[in-house]
């Protein structure tokens, strides 16, 4: 089975049982609601720690929880630096033209002729739109911006992206 993380705990926030999640979804909502069961895997280990959340806020950048049966901060301690993920069935389906990160990195990045410029090795958050990073296998990396202008195909089952470069995007 495939897991994917969701966030991890960073620190306990107060006396009440609340851990501090810096999330890496962008449906904290919903992986976060309560009731919701989430697997937590600790570091150096397979095997998750399954947690039912029993509330969710927001406070600044963070996420705050707590876990149904840890009423304080004893209890939540041991869980610092724990990840929490979800398996692959528990992805949600996503809008037409949008992908998960995962179906992005690896793919090949060509030009609209035919020409390799390497694979999607990172993936930058601007706020605008995604910047990905391609890696060819000699040189420095592009950054190639997810935009319509430039992305004109996704083939997610190829692992394929075709792009029409802006002038300038790709000198080195």
């Amino acid at each position: 089975m495939q897991w994917f993380n969701v966030g991890t705990i960073v620190n306990t926030h107060g006396i009440r049982g609340e851990v501090r999640v810096m999330s890496r979804t962008h449906f904290p909502e919903e992986r976060y609601q309560v009731g919701n069961k989430l697997a937590l895997f600790m570091p150096n280990s397979k095997t998750p720690i399954y947690l039912t959340v029993a509330s969710h806020r927001q406070h600044k950048n963070f996420d705050l929880l707590t876990f149904e049966n840890h009423p304080n901060l004893n209890d939540v301690e041991k869980y610092r630096d724990g990840v929490f993920k979800i398996a692959e069935d528990q992805l949600g389906e996503l809008d037409e033209n949008e992908f998960y990160y995962h179906e992005i990195k690896g793919c090949t990045v060509v030009t609209l002729d035919g020409v390799e410029l390497g694979k999607v090795t990172d993936i930058l958050e601007t706020g605008a739109n995604d910047v990905w990073t391609v890696t060819p296998e000699k040189g420095k990396p592009h950054y190639i911006p997810y935009i319509e202008d430039v992305v004109k195909e996704i083939d997610i089952d190829s692992k394929k992206i075709v792009i029409d470069p802006l002038e300038g995007l790709l000198s080195q």
